[in-house]
């Protein structure tokens, strides 16, 4: 609830206390928003010099590859996500979730375009999962491959070992990470310092591998390279992979702290262990195996193996809390069923845990270690997700640019057209890797996509089905006054979706039961295209007649609907309650597929028939008591 939020703003108290809370932010946002992004250094120069690319380890390939590297970081992550697409806040929240409410708002009252942008969110966010499943997968392997590095006799227990992390991993999620998240920033400190020292160690031994900083090598090697390098592009976009976690967990830290930890730390460290890998395979080309663990020293592999799968957890605990808060949005916005949200801890509120939703990557990132066996051949299904949502969100940030920051029409398009041609040259490089593994996460996008496409349009079926049925409100209400039928003390709220029409269980209850209660409230939940509902915006009380109230309760979409919390706020604004004398009624509908009706194809209407029967109740989403509770069932064709 908003008051919450607001309890929870850090309170003012000096110079000292100020940066020490912004230190604190910065050291957070090491430990939850560059994990992914961070542990990239474990698998790209590997996975670009694979043998089907055709590439070698000479030095203008090396460097190119590395200009290429460069200058990815510098134009997708630090120009693109840190410095502008990350002014897109949605009061202070990110995401793609976020990104769509303001694009829409920009959009303006045009049906259509606002469809188009909600239809792009929506693929973009499935692709996002496509993603939450991959990364787990390639950066636990990644790290545990040093077994392979350090012992080759162990290399068959790294499926294994592997699988017993991520089982663990996923495991945790349902205590929640507020107590071991304190170490996270520590720890992720230690990985970056690992890589810069690293890279540090091996650039002094080539020094002249600093010259890829000069963005002409990266010219020179496409212009030498030909067809090879439009197919490293693929590889290399992995250097990029997890930028988008920083818009979307934006949220949690600010602005700040994650544009200071960036370029503060966090680039700084990666390019150096870049280059330092880029300097070992200018001496020692034989080290293309695995440069990231033949840069370690002997003496630090096994310490550096334990540290890299740490930091490994860490980026896929990322990853699957993106995840949960991504789900948890699109269940308030109605693009997902209602499902059980866990809060795992008191003081943050955006710490949440979906039972569903682990059960489900736990299963499907399980399956794709088993299936892919090795980070070499999950490369192939990675990026190719991660590209295509990088597209939307370029899309959708110009919209916003051009309506609501109020950008020259040409800087929208100049800028637009840049940006694009980055992602979409990095996406037509990843498509020529779908048959080798860039269709996985595909097929999981587009499965998503259904689910969530279904979902939204049988609910708007639904309440056309429901509004074009239900009895006008004034004329019942007024015959009501006319013609009293027996009341009976105590308040009634009819959950309804329609306040026009007289609910469902309202007619039921007087057609079966044949009373009235001596106070009915029409009751509806909007979820606002905000995170936080306003105090002044959330209850909205309109009187009908002596005895008939209709009630608008008003959540943003990072909130949980508590209705009897928010019933209790009513007294101020003149409608009090009493729990113990108010009865809840819904209608609770039981969908049935029609052939008669137009609306979706009919196996689209049984996919959404079963998901409305398996969703959690919308009493208990609501969080109304049950001892307060009334159901009567509905049956509604579409």
């Amino acid at each position: 609830m908003s008051e919450q939020v607001h309890d929870q703003a850090p309170v003012s108290g000096g110079a000292d206390n100020g940066h020490g809370a912004k230190s604190a932010l910065i050291l957070g946002a090491l430990g939850v928003v560059f994990g992914d992004i961070g542990t990239s250094p474990l698998y790209t120069m590997h996975e670009t010099f694979l043998p089907d690319h055709g590439l070698h380890p000479h030095p203008s390939t090396v460097l190119g590859i590395l200009s290429l590297v460069t200058w990815s970081l510098i134009m997708v992550v630090a120009v693109k996500y840190v410095s502008l697409v990350m002014r897109a806040d949605n009061k202070g929240e990110g995401g793609i979730m976020a990104l769509m409410t303001l694009a829409q708002r920009a959009a303006g009252k045009s049906v259509r375009a606002r469809r188009l942008i909600m239809l792009m969110a929506l693929l973009g966010a499935a692709l996002f999962f496509g993603d939450g499943v991959i990364t787990p997968s390639i950066t636990v392997l990644s790290a545990i491959e040093g077994l392979q590095v350090a012992a080759p006799s162990l290399s068959h227990y790294v499926v294994p070992v592997t699988v017993a992390v991520l089982l663990g991993l996923f495991w945790l999620q349902r205590h929640g990470t507020a107590r071991i998240g304190v170490l996270f920033g520590p720890i992720m400190m230690l990985w970056f310092l690992a890589l810069a020292v690293i890279g540090v160690h091996n650039i002094i031994k080539a020094p002249g591998v600093l010259w890829a900083l000069n963005p002409w090598h990266a010219v020179q090697f496409f212009m030498s390279h030909g067809a090879a390098s439009f197919l490293a592009l693929g590889s290399v976009v992995l250097c990029v992979t997890g930028a988008e976690a920083l818009y979307t967990d934006m949220g949690h830290f600010g602005r700040y702290p994650i544009r200071a930890a960036w370029f503060g730390f966090v680039m700084p460290a990666l390019l150096l262990n870049y280059y330092g890998q880029g300097g070992l395979l200018l001496n020692h080309p034989e080290a293309i195996a695995n440069p990231f663990y033949h840069s370690v020293p002997n003496w630090a592999l096994y310490p550096m193996i334990g540290l890299a799968t740490a930091a490994a957890v860490i980026a896929s605990q990322a990853v699957i809390s993106g995840a949960f808060t991504v789900c948890r949005q699109a269940i308030q916005l109605g693009f997902l069923p209602r499902m059980q949200v866990v809060h795992t801890s008191r003081e943050a509120i955006g710490q949440v845990f979906l039972p569903w939703i682990n059960r489900g990557l736990m299963v499907a990132v399980i399956a794709t270690v088993i299936g892919f066996q090795s980070s070499n051949a999950l490369a192939g299904a990675y990026g190719i997700a991660v590209t295509g949502t990088m597209a939307i969100d370029t899309v959708l940030t110009m919209i916003v640019a051009r309506r609501m920051w109020q950008w020259n029409r040409t800087v929208v398009i100049l800028t637009g057209l840049l940006l694009l041609t980055i992602d979409l040259s990095y996406f037509g490089a990843n498509t020529l890797k779908i048959p080798d593994g860039g269709w996985f996460p595909l097929v999981l996008g587009v499965l998503l996509f259904t689910v969530m496409t279904t979902w939204r349009r049988g609910r708007e079926l639904v309440v056309r089905e429901i509004k074009q049925g239900g009895l006008a409100l004034t004329p019942f209400i007024e015959n009501m006054t006319e013609h009293p039928p027996m009341r009976v003390p105590g308040t009634a709220v009819f959950l309804t979706a329609n306040q026009e029409a007289v609910p469902h269980a309202l007619l039921h209850n007087l057609k079966h039961n044949k009373v009235l209660h001596e106070r009915n409230v029409l009751l509806t939940v909007a979820i606002l295209e905000t995170p936080v509902a306003e105090a002044e915006e959330r209850i909205h009380i309109s009187r009908l007649s002596d005895d008939f109230y209709s009630l608008e309760l008003r959540f943003g979409f990072a909130e949980d609907p508590n209705i009897p919390l928010a019933l209790s706020r009513c007294t101020r604004e003149g409608l009090g309650f009493d729990m113990m004398d108010t009865t809840f009624f819904l209608s609770r509908e039981s969908i049935v597929s029609s052939e008669r009706r137009p609306g979706m194809a009919p196996w689209r209407d049984k996919l959404f028939a079963f998901m409305a029967r398996n969703a959690l109740p919308a009493t208990a989403f609501f969080q109304i008591p049950g001892n307060r509770l009334i159901e009567l069932g509905a049956q509604v064709e579409i």
